[in-house]
């Protein structure tokens, strides 16, 4: 691997098909549900490449695991990075509204804006955009509202809308 080169790989888990990426120092670039994310032409085809990561989502698939240890590389601005950072610190089978995550990045009243980083996560699951709800119900997510219950249920995080 060269820091030039770029990997992808497929995984099927419980809530569909996921396209993997990662850089050529080892470290994960993306998560994407199968249909929303289309690998750049140069990219290189390796699946043993993700091993780790592909056991480290089974397990969390089957309540073994409720933290990733995947060396993370998600592209973004600074305060996108800074809001994927927080989110890291959700712990499993919790939640935060947007506005208690803009809080916590240092930027209350910018919740619209933590909700869009929110949106721009390029590794789902792993930075869990999902335990982030708005504050009268479940809020959105770019990977749709049906794999956001699955994941959220998956926690055991009980949800009234």
């Amino acid at each position: 691997m060269t820091g030039e080169d770029n990997f992808w790989s497929l995984h099927e888990t419980p809530v569909g098909a996921v396209v993997l990426a990662m850089n050529g120092e080892g470290a994960l670039t993306h998560l994407q549900f199968a249909g929303r994310f289309a690998v750049p032409r140069g990219w290189r085809r390796d699946d043993a490449c993700f091993d780790v990561v592909r056991r480290q989502l089974d397990e969390y698939f089957t309540a073994r695991r409720q933290r990733f240890d995947i060396a993370l590389a998600p592209h973004g601005t600074a305060f996108q990075r800074r809001v994927w950072q927080a989110l890291c610190d959700i712990p499993f089978g919790q939640t935060i509204t947007y506005a208690e995550l803009a809080r916590r990045v240092g930027k209350p009243g910018a919740a619209r804006a933590v909700g869009q980083a929110n949106g721009a996560n390029p590794i789902a699951i792993i930075i869990p955009c999902h335990r982030v709800v708005a504050a009268g119900g479940i809020g959105g997510y770019a990977g749709g509202l049906e794999i956001k219950r699955k994941l959220l249920a998956l926690e055991g995080i009980p949800l009234s809308s």
